[in-house]
């Protein structure tokens, strides 16, 4: 699936698992009945809620998006109800939530499986009495009439019996289900994907007309896309931005989309991640590639594209390789040493600052030779 860089909404595809989609979209277009969506990470969630939003009665009213695995639990309450002056440092003012901004339009929760059990209580009376309180309030301000659709990549049957999600609250937002595939499974959709966003990308970036080279899409469709149409549309973009000719070449692409590819293991160190997650990906993209911490992880994830839950999968394969020394992991992930303070404040934030005490277990005894050239100084423990 796709979208365009226009407020118009298009899924590109015919496979027909894409066909059965765009026709429950239009069911769902047709009603208020909140809406589920699940899908992996980069399927496209968050553009079937822009189509239901853009098909419904709703349409001239505002669609407005928040991820709740990007904003800390401390502040989602007052992104999604609004706050009044001097309920928290820095609340300078009366402050309208996303609920009451958006009246008579959508409202799209991305990644609600992240909500914490007090969120989800606040959001099940919500959604069961439309009333809205602000953060620091002692009564109710008013009532919202909005659509509200959710969105995420975990399994909520599973987080129900392991006591981590609402069966209550699941049941709330699960009025009509939209299960968005992987695009593994609908391999056919992808050639014509890859031409749409490279006709865009062209377009954007003046770098055109382009076109594939004999082979390149066959080899491109036949590719798992662990980060899906996400990874699918950066992969296409990066092509065009470095093109220099008007053809794209498999060679241009190779080093984007082989990201399975494993290094042979030197000095005891730890393999990168065997598996074809997104996490796997930004990691070999750090240790093989060379680029920063700032520009593969902490920009997508800014920008809503990551979840919380992949940057804590991040953390933790760094902490493993420097056997929980986060001052080491500033260097292992690209970063200058000086960035050190900032690094430790975004993962203290968005709440991904994870115990460095798991990942020493064992250390004095089994200690890997990863870990056997940093100092156990406290120059190497400052922010622990």
């Amino acid at each position: 699936m796709s979208s365009t860089p226009s407020s118009e909404c298009v899924m590109v595809g015919n496979s027909a698992a894409t066909v059965a989609l765009r026709a429950e979209i239009q069911l769902a277009a047709r009603t208020d009945a909140k809406v589920l969506v699940t899908g992996e990470t980069g399927v496209g969630k968050d553009l079937v809620a822009r189509l239901i939003h853009q098909s419904s009665g709703r349409r001239r009213a505002p669609l407005a998006t928040i991820n709740c695995a990007g904003v800390p639990e401390t502040l989602l309450e007052s992104e999604l109800f609004g706050h009044v002056r001097g309920s928290f440092t820095d609340a300078h003012r009366d402050r309208p939530g996303i609920f009451e901004l958006a009246a008579n339009g959508t409202v799209f929760l991305d990644e609600v499986g992240e909500m914490s059990a007090r969120m989800q209580a606040v959001l099940l009376r919500f959604l069961e009495t439309g009333e809205l309180q602000r953060v620091g309030a002692n009564r109710v301000h008013a009532r919202a009439d909005v659509r509200v659709i959710a969105a995420t990549n975990r399994d909520l049957f599973a987080d129900i019996h392991a006591g981590r999600f609402r069966e209550d609250l699941f049941y709330r937002l699960n009025v009509l289900h939209l299960a968005v595939g992987p695009l593994r499974e609908r391999r056919e959709d992808i050639p014509a994907i890859l031409n749409h966003y490279l006709h865009e990308f062209s377009r954007r970036h003046g770098n055109g007309p382009l076109e594939f080279a004999d082979g390149v899409v066959a080899r491109l469709a036949a590719h798992d896309w662990p980060g899906n149409v996400r990874q699918l549309k950066n992969v296409v973009e990066r092509a065009v931005v470095k093109s220099i000719g008007p053809t794209i070449e498999l060679q241009d692409l190779s080093s984007d989309f082989d990201v399975a590819r494993q290094p042979a293991p030197t000095d005891g160190r730890t393999r990168l991640p065997a598996d074809r997650s997104v996490a796997a990906e930004l990691i070999a993209r750090m240790l093989e590639e060379g680029e920063s911490f700032w520009s593969v992880v902490h920009e997508p994830f800014m920008n809503r594209d990551l979840t919380r839950a992949t940057l804590r999968q991040v953390v933790s394969f760094g902490l493993e390789r420097t056997c929980g020394n986060y001052r080491s992991l500033v260097p292992l992930f690209n970063m200058p040493q000086s960035d050190y303070k900032r690094f430790l404040a975004f993962l203290r934030v968005h709440d991904c600052h994870l115990r460095f005490q798991t990942f020493r277990v064992g250390i004095r005894t089994a200690m890997p030779a990863a870990c056997q050239s940093v100092p156990d100084s406290p120059a190497h423990t400052v922010g622990f």
